[in-house]
């Protein structure tokens, strides 16, 4: 189907075509094509610029009926804030014509028409001016300034776009009319929307809200604007929680859900692009479900709106509203010349003479009136308009500027424009090409249709009365933005910024992680695992440390990790030392008993110099471990293993010895044996000893030598500490030194057992079975758990193991001894000992 406008323009194109070229002559009679209202403000002059405000407004019903255009009916309701724009483009005129350096020896004139705030009535006014108006014998336009609206500059532009009229709007915004390809002769003194939504993207970015709700407009005013929102936003951590959109048509039901919304969601910061009078309802509804917290943020469409500054609504629901406006600016000699205008100097005015009725109702003055009409404290649209005027004016003065005028007469027409004759495409030239300064020192030109993006950044205050009030806290320059920020008020009544987040930010130490289903500002902070650091506000991920440090406890910042080794302060180093030194003196208690009865037959059976040289062994086989204790140095990693391997050689060594003379003693009884025995006498038992031990000794020598333990960090125990422990940088020399002794004890525990069951009422080897059978079960037991325990706990295995078998040979073979010797000394005899 065909849009009402679209018809609309063929039907009035039709017309057009019939009567563009008629012209206003004395020999025949002029007559007026139809149109929507013949009231409009006419001055001659040799130049005419067309001029096209919403004055009036009409019932909604009016517009749908397009089949009968010429029977318009009137428009109703005089708006005052358009009338000071009409006013505002008649008094630039005046300037212009009195100006001495702008059009001289040119005088402007004006044709402005209402266009009663609908679309199609804005497009017949149009055609009406670019043709001529043959009743009124106006001239034609070269240029209007009009288009109230986004959709009435786009209908225009299209239909004038062909004749290429330019057409400078003063209030349309839409981004879409900056497109040149297809609207290549608009022009606009009014920002587009582009620089406003830009402008809400860096305040949500620069006070970290991101969080939004947004209430928008259901056309392209608010869905444009949304759109460049989320385009300026995106990856700068903003979200929007809501849209939320408004249709005039149905503004009661749409307000009320929206209010809704804002009441539901915990965004407390709202965007609202739609015009004021939707934002009334949407308050009007706020306010009846008591949402009163709500920092908004407001469109230049509502943000300076006077209505809802006065409405009581809006001081409870809507205080410390901060929003972008067109920008303001003083236009000096308006006032006077505004309230200076009266009825009787002007008696074709019949916009001016209409107002006076209204606002009097008879002949009065306006000196001491207060209206929307007289109120110039801030100019923003108005001086859209004014700008306007020049614009049009200094692009007529660049068109019929002719350097050669007075030294070539008689050629300047075939280089120079006639005022009488000014073709629109090159005034449409010139405006691409305009640049000017205006009265105000303020530079301006157009960038393709577009100008320079002003806006001032306002602020709803309260005054000490109740009542709100705008105050200016910055401004926005193209894609500068300037802001008092000690100057505002927010909604919470302070300068305090209001905050608008889904989720806290996560602190150091935490990473961010989104909930499934959820928008991106919607996450949760997971604290960093141990060894892992993150040290900036909202960090998506945690770092691990470098292996020579660790996280601190906040886990913010990594740390070199603690240097840890077996201490003699610590508790475990304590204890272990307590138990070697106590199995050092223990011995050292046995050896005095073994040496104060050395005559005795306990003492001297089984041979007493291999007994001493076992308790020596004992003895140093627990100071050895004291060795591991304290801070591993070069030659105390060195020293450890060498003394462990050697002392339990020695002591081993003896064992074996020992069971080999129990078995050679016993083996010499039988006939024919009797030599045995002296094959394996004392010295021989010595040097048995010392052979068994030297082997040993050449081990520990040569693995020293080669590859011996170093003091190292060992950095793959993931923990705050580091231990500095020996290193083996050869196992086979630690495997050599255990495997030998583990072959000695192997030995002598079979040794030991083949002689348990000898005859001798006192067996030593007996005793040498059971100290064998501990030694062997707790090395056994040392490997798995030497090789599983972290860190420093690799010594307290080995020093355990270490006094554990020490404890077990000592006990073993030394205690049944000794409490014989001490507390049954009548078994300590020769008979006793040899009885079977």
């Amino acid at each position: 189907m065909y849009s009402p406008s679209l018809l609309l323009v063929g039907l009035v194109g039709r017309q057009l075509g019939l009567r563009l070229g008629l012209q206003c002559v004395e020999t025949v009679s002029c007559s007026r094509w139809a149109a929507p209202d013949n009231r409009g403000l006419l001055q001659d002059g040799d130049v005419l610029i067309g001029g096209l405000f919403n004055l009036h407004y009409q019932p909604p019903a009016m517009d749908n009926n397009f089949t009968q255009l010429p029977h318009f009916k009137p428009c109703i309701g005089l708006e005052d804030v358009p009338l000071q724009y009409i006013y505002a483009m008649v008094f630039a005129v005046e300037e212009i014509n009195y100006s001495p350096t702008l059009l001289p020896g040119v005088k402007l004139g004006y044709r402005i028409l209402d266009s009663c705030g609908r679309p199609p009535w804005a497009l017949l006014t149009a055609l009406s001016l670019v043709g001529g108006d043959s009743a009124s014998c106006a001239r034609r336009v070269p240029v209007i300034i009009g288009g109230a609206s986004s959709v009435t500059g786009q209908i225009l532009s299209r239909t004038l776009g062909p004749l290429s009229v330019p057409l400078i709007s003063y209030l349309s915004s839409c981004p879409c009319l900056s497109n040149r390809i297809k609207f290549p002769n608009f022009f606009r003194t009014m920002p587009s929307d582009i620089y406003q939504a830009r402008a809400f993207a860096q305040l949500s970015i620069r006070f970290h809200w991101t969080w939004i709700g947004a209430v928008v407009a259901n056309n392209d005013y608010g869905l444009v604007a949304m759109k460049v929102f989320q385009e300026q936003t995106r990856g700068a951590g903003v979200c929007l929680a809501f849209v939320e959109t408004l249709r005039r048509e149905n503004i009661v039901s749409d307000a009320r859900r929206a209010a809704l919304t804002i009441q539901a969601s915990t965004a407390k910061v709202i965007l609202i692009f739609t015009w004021y009078t939707d934002v009334r309802e949407l308050f009007l509804q706020l306010a009846k479900i008591n949402v009163t917290d709500r920092q908004f943020l407001a469109s230049e469409a509502w943000s300076t709106s006077g209505d809802l500054l006065q409405n009581v609504v809006s001081t409870k629901v809507a205080k410390g509203v901060f929003g972008v406006a067109i920008r303001s600016s003083a236009i000096p000699g308006l006032e006077n010349y505004i309230r200076g205008l009266n009825p009787v100097h002007r008696p074709e005015d019949e916009f001016l003479r209409e107002f006076w009725e209204t606002e009097f109702g008879g002949t009065e003055s306006l000196q001491g009136v207060q209206s929307h009409f007289t109120d110039i404290s801030q100019l923003r649209v108005t001086y859209n308009v004014y700008l306007a005027v020049y614009a049009a004016a200094h692009a007529l003065h660049s068109l019929l500027s002719c350097p050669d005028r007075e030294s070539s007469p008689g050629n300047h027409s075939s280089r120079c424009s006639s005022p009488k004759d000014i073709k629109p495409i090159e005034l449409l030239q010139h405006l691409n090409t305009l640049n000017f300064t205006t009265p105000q020192g303020e530079m301006f030109y157009f960038q393709g249709g577009d100008t320079p993006a002003k806006y001032d950044l306002i602020n709803w205050q309260n005054t000490p009365e109740g009542s709100l009030r705008l105050v200016l806290i910055g401004r926005v320059d193209g894609f500068d933005l300037h802001l008092n920020e000690s100057a505002i008020q927010w909604s919470t009544g302070s300068n305090q910024v209001p905050t608008s987040v889904c989720s806290e930010s996560c602190p150091p130490g935490t990473r961010k992680a989104t909930r499934k289903g959820e928008a991106v500002c919607c996450f949760d902070c997971i604290q960093c695992a141990e060894g892992e650091v993150s040290n900036q506000t909202d960090s998506l991920h945690c770092e691990r440390c470098p292996y020579e440090f660790w996280s601190n406890a906040e886990q913010t910042a990594c740390i070199p990790r603690q240097l840890d080794f077996l201490s003699f302060n610590e508790t475990l180093g304590i204890t272990l030392t307590t138990a070697a030194v106590s199995g050092a003196a223990v011995t050292t208690v046995v050896f005095l008993v073994f040496l104060y009865y050395r005559q005795t037959p306990m003492v001297r059976a089984n041979n007493s110099e291999l007994s001493f040289l076992l308790l020596l062994s004992l003895k140093l086989c627990f100071l050895c471990s004291l060795v591991f204790i304290g801070r591993p140095s070069v030659w105390s990693c060195r020293f450890q293993q060498a003394a462990f391997g050697i002392s339990f050689v020695l002591c081993v060594s003896c064992l074996q010895v020992k069971t080999i003379v129990v078995l050679a003693a016993f083996g010499s009884a039988r006939p024919g044996a009797g030599a045995l025995i002296k094959w394996f006498g004392p010295g021989q038992q010595r040097g048995s000893v010392c052979f068994l031990t030297c082997v040993q000794i050449i081990i520990c020598a040569t693995w020293l030598t080669l590859s011996p333990p170093v003091p190292q960090w060992d950095l793959g125990f993931q923990g705050s500490k580091v231990t500095l422990e020996c290193a083996m940088a050869s196992v086979v020399g630690f495997s050599l030194v255990l495997g030998y002794i583990g072959l000695l004890a192997c030995t002598s525990l079979l040794l030991a057992f083949l002689a348990r069951k000898l005859p001798d009422n006192f067996n030593e080897a007996k005793l040498i079975t059971f100290s064998m059978l501990i030694f062997c079960a707790v090395w056994i037991a040392f490997v798995p758990a030497y090789i599983s325990s972290p860190g420093k706990y690799v010594v307290a295995v080995e020093i355990f193991a270490i006094l554990a078998s020490s404890y077990g040979l000592l006990l073993c073979m030394f205690a049944p001894k000794c409490f014989i010797i001490l507390f049954r000394p009548e078994k300590n005899t020769k008979k006793h000992l040899m009885a079977r």
